[in-house]
């Protein structure tokens, strides 16, 4: 059966309060709210996800750079109180304060760590189909695979040939929660092909019924193949974005 998430940025606890009234009241298809951690704002990921909690299975996004690998890890206490038992791990960027402890580990390492941790936890990893070639990302992934990982949530796509190449790639079975986001402005467009090098087909345009158009294919696509979708709103309330699809 498909799951279906909206991933809501904790900029405020008011505001995220809102933004998950929101979803509760009128997209009935949404099971799963996932939350970024975002180093520019104080609300961390899962404490974002408990407002969540019980209405939605939530899912907080962990930053392995984060996290000191020879002390407790700060966020497990959170998750149990919280009955949260799915996470997505990513690697992080450098935080623009430069004066932010950070650690040398990545994905693969936090992974590691918690399936030997918290073994009840199911731990997804990201998939970026945009950083690296199809072979290194592929490896990449099996490394993540190897290390514990119960499958993956990808960066946003904006081209469904790009989604049947990526499916054929990853292994039978694979868990996989497929992404799309909204892009309306020229400059977002311009921002996605060059700081995370994105595939656009020549018919997308940065336009509301474009961004809603995909939304319906990449949903039919996850469910055509049992698999999970996500949807990301930038600048545009979610409601705009999905009331109707979802």
């Amino acid at each position: 059966m498909t799951r279906i998430s909206v991933e809501l940025v904790p900029r405020s606890r008011s505001g995220l309060r809102a933004e998950i009234a929101e979803v509760a009241g009128h997209l009935r298809g949404v099971d799963t709210v996932n939350v970024p951690d975002l180093t520019r704002y104080s609300l961390r990921s899962w404490a974002g996800c408990a407002f969540a909690r019980p209405a939605f299975a939530t899912i907080p996004h962990l930053r392995a750079v984060d996290f000191n690998p020879r002390a407790p890890l700060p966020f497990l206490p959170d998750l149990d109180a919280h009955g949260i038992r799915e996470v997505l791990v990513v690697t992080g960027d450098a935080p623009i304060d430069m004066s932010a402890k950070v650690y040398d580990a990545d994905a693969v390492d936090l992974i590691r760590r918690l399936t030997r941790e918290a073994p009840h936890l199911r731990v997804y990893a990201g998939l970026d189909p945009y950083r690296q070639s199809f072979v290194r990302e592929r490896d990449y992934l099996e490394r993540k695979l190897d290390a514990g990982a119960a499958g993956f949530f990808t960066q946003p796509f904006f081209d469904l040939r790009l989604l049947d190449t990526w499916a054929d790639l990853l292994p039978d079975g694979t868990d996989v929660w497929w992404g799309a986001t909204s892009i309306l402005t020229e400059a977002s467009l311009n921002y996605w092909r060059a700081r995370n090098h994105a595939v656009f087909p020549r018919t997308f345009e940065p336009t509301l019924a474009c961004n809603r158009t995909f939304a319906q294919d990449l949903l039919a696509f996850a469910r055509d193949r049992r698999q999970n979708a996500y949807f990301m709103p930038v600048k545009v309330n979610v409601l705009e974005y999905l009331s109707g699809i979802l």
